[in-house]
């Protein structure tokens, strides 16, 4: 079974046309890749209540499996990604984030100011990438391995998780 995926830009300027979207296609193209169907990328404005709305309608409504964002997990006051995200998830999975610091840290110690977060809503992954197509594409490689065990798991799959 193909899970359904979708990149969410977070980009004010993004979203007024002020700035070509290059992480949505790049993100998808590799989701593709990766063996997942993908939904058409959206780009919504750094507003937490926008984002809180969009998250839930796309887990809730649209039913996808996995919902990954990108921007909006640094430091800059306009940055509510995190908070949007742990606002509408019932449960974290801090080692998807931790996974994406760590190695991040090799490659930048910027990567430990990221602010990003991962959780399950219902039966789909929502998970915060960063806003840069390198950036994003760097965090998902570090995913990817796992995240088809962890979507067979959150929607009941009563194998075992050995090695």
């Amino acid at each position: 079974m193909a899970y359904k995926a979708i990149v969410v830009v977070l980009s004010t300027k993004g979203a007024k046309g002020e700035r070509v979207d290059l992480v949505g296609p790049a993100v998808s193209e590799r989701l593709l890749q990766a063996g997942y169907v993908t939904a058409p990328t959206i780009i919504v404005t750094d507003d937490r209540a926008l984002i809180v709305e969009t998250l839930v309608n796309l887990v809730d409504s649209q039913g996808l499996d996995l919902v990954l964002t990108s921007g909006g997990t640094g430091l800059s006051p306009s940055d509510v990604t995190p908070e949007a995200t742990l606002e509408v998830v019932d449960r974290v999975i801090p080692g998807l984030a931790e996974a994406m610091r760590a190695a991040g840290r090799a490659i930048t110690p910027h990567a430990d100011l990221s602010r990003a977060v991962a959780g399950q809503r219902r039966q789909s992954l929502i998970i915060n990438l960063p806003g840069s197509p390198k950036g994003a594409l760097e965090n998902l490689d570090i995913l990817l391995p796992s995240l088809i065990h962890a979507l067979d798991k959150i929607k009941g799959d009563p194998r075992d998780c050995a090695r």
